[in-house]
C-alpha cells in the first residue's frame, strides 16, 4: 500500500491560563475541514493524538489530560463589533470524539494574543503601546469575551510578574471580560441561568441518595454539590480521586444524573458523548490545607474552597469557564456556592483549589421580573506561545 506524505499544516501551540492547546487559523486548515463536521474531527483527533487507548497521546501534540487535549478554530469576525470569532474543540483522550458544546475559559486569555500576531485583528484596532481590547465571540456558546491585550512596541506583551496558580512561571496579566455569561430564559423558571427555576434543589442520584445541587448556566453548565454531602472534605488534591476508579465513576453518575436535571441530555446514557459538559464541582466553607505545590493556603485568604472534575478527572486547578460559574453563582444569595463563602451579596469571591487560590469578580443583581441577571464575570489569566510553525498529519486522515 502507497502513503501519501504527511499533511502540513499551520499552527501555534499556546498556554492560556492552565491549560495548552494547538490554535488554528481558519483559512490555513485544508478545505474539508473548513467547516464542522467528519473531516474536521478526523484532523483534529489525529493532531492530539486520539482516540488512544494508552491514554497518553504520546502520537499527538495532546499530554493526556483535560488540560491538554485542546484544539482552537479562529476566523475575522463577520458579527457587528467583534474582531474575531473563537471556536473551541475538547479533545477526547480515549475516544474517537471532539466536543463542541462548551467553552474553554482558560484558552480565552490566548485568543486575543492570537488574533493579534495572525493578523485576524484589524491593525486599527490595536495600540502599538497600551492595552488592545480584542472583541472576541465564542461560538460554541455565542457569548462575547472582551481581552485586554497589553501591547509594547507594536507587540504582544507575554512576559511580565503576574503570578498564576497552576502555572510555574510569571507572564504578563491579561484581563478577560465574559459579558452575560449566563443563559436566559423566558417565562417564570427563573431563566436558563438556573434551568430549573431554583437556586438550590434536591434530586436523587443512584448511590449518593438524596442531595442538594446548585444547576447553573453562567460560563460552562456547572453542577455544585457541597463536599461533606458526598464524602469529601474539600481539600482534596487530584490523586485522592483520579486514583479512585470507584469514585471517578460515582461522579461520572452524578454529573450523568444533573445533566438530566438540566435539560442537557434526555437519558444518562448520552453523558457518554458529552464529556465537556456540564462540570460537576464540590464546595466547602474556607479551611487551611497546603496546596499541590507545597504552598500553604490559608483560610482567612480564601472565602471558599472548590474542587472540580473535567472531563471525568479531578482538574490541577480549576478551568476557566467553571471560575466564571462559581463567580457568578457566588455574587446570587442562596446558592450552594453562595452559602460556601458565608452568604450576602457579593461582587467577588476568591476560592481555594487544588494548586492555589483565585479571584473571580462577578456583577448580579435582581431585573423587574424579580430575577437574577449577571451583565459580567471578571478574572485575570495568562498566555504565551510556546511554538509555532506546522504540525504534521497523515494524509490518509481525512480519507
Amino acid at each position: 500500500m502507497a502513503f501519501l506524505p504527511q499533511l502540513r499544516i499551520p499552527a501555534t501551540y499556546m498556554r492560556g491560563g492552565t491549560s495548552k492547546g494547538v490554535f488554528f487559523r481558519l483559512q490555513d486548515l485544508p478545505e474539508a475541514a473548513r467547516k464542522p463536521g467528519p473531516a474536521r474531527d478526523a484532523l483534529l483527533l489525529r493532531v492530539i493524538g486520539s482516540p488512544d487507548p494508552y491514554a497518553k497521546q504520546i502520537d499527538g501534540m495532546g499530554g493526556a489530560t483535560s488540560s491538554t487535549s485542546k484544539t482552537v478554530i479562529l476566523d475575522r469576525s463577520t458579527r457587528p463589533d467583534h474582531d474575531v470569532d473563537y471556536l473551541f474543540g475538547q479533545v477526547s483522550i480515549d475516544s474517537a470524539f471532539v466536543d463542541w458544546s462548551g467553552n474553554c475559559g482558560n484558552l480565552s486569555a490566548a485568543v486575543g494574543a492570537f488574533a493579534i500576531s495572525a493578523g485576524l485583528v484589524d491593525p486599527a484596532r490595536v495600540p502599538r503601546d497600551g492595552t488592545a481590547v480584542i472583541r472576541i465571540w465564542q461560538a460554541n456558546i455565542g457569548k462575547t469575551i472582551l481581552g485586554h491585550i497589553p501591547m509594547a512596541d507594536g507587540q504582544v506583551v507575554e512576559s511580565g510578574d503576574f503570578e498564576l496558580d497552576g502555572v510555574t512561571f510569571p507572564a504578563a496579566e491579561v484581563q478577560l471580560e465574559f459579558l452575560d455569561p449566563a443563559d436566559e430564559g423566558e417565562g417564570d423558571a427563573g431563566g436558563a441561568m438556573f434551568p430549573t427555576g431554583n437556586v438550590v434543589d434536591t434530586f436523587e442520584v443512584p448511590g449518593f441518595g438524596t442531595l442538594e445541587a446548585t444547576f447553573i448556566n453562567a460560563g460552562i453548565p456547572t453542577i455544585f454539590v457541597n463536599a461533606e454531602a458526598i464524602g469529601y472534605t474539600g481539600s482534596e488534591l487530584q490523586d485522592a480521586i483520579n486514583g479512585d476508579a470507584q469514585a471517578l465513576a460515582r461522579f461520572e453518575t452524578l454529573r450523568a444524573h444533573g445533566a438530566v436535571r438540566m435539560g442537557l441530555i434526555q437519558d444518562v446514557a448520552e453523558a457518554a458523548k458529552r464529556q465537556h459538559t456540564p462540570k460537576i464541582a464540590f464546595v466547602a466553607a474556607p479551611a487551611d490545607y497546603v496546596a499541590s505545590s507545597g504552598k500553604a493556603v490559608k483560610a482567612g485568604d480564601i472565602d471558599l474552597r472548590v474542587r472540580a472534575l473535567s472531563m471525568g478527572k479531578l482538574h490541577h486547578a480549576m478551568m476557566g469557564t467553571a471560575a466564571v460559574a462559581i463567580g457568578t453563582a457566588a455574587a446570587i444569595p442562596g446558592t450552594l456556592v453562595n452559602l460556601a463563602a458565608g452568604g450576602g451579596q457579593r461582587e467577588a469571591v476568591r476560592f481555594g483549589h487544588p494548586s492555589g487560590t483565585l479571584r473571580v469578580g462577578a456583577q448580579a443583581q435582581l431585573d423587574n421580573n424579580g430575577q437574577w441577571k449577571v451583565t459580567k464575570a471578571i478574572m485575570s489569566r495568562s498566555a504565551r506561545v510556546l511554538m509555532e510553525g506546522t504540525v504534521r498529519v497523515p494524509a490518509e486522515t481525512l480519507g
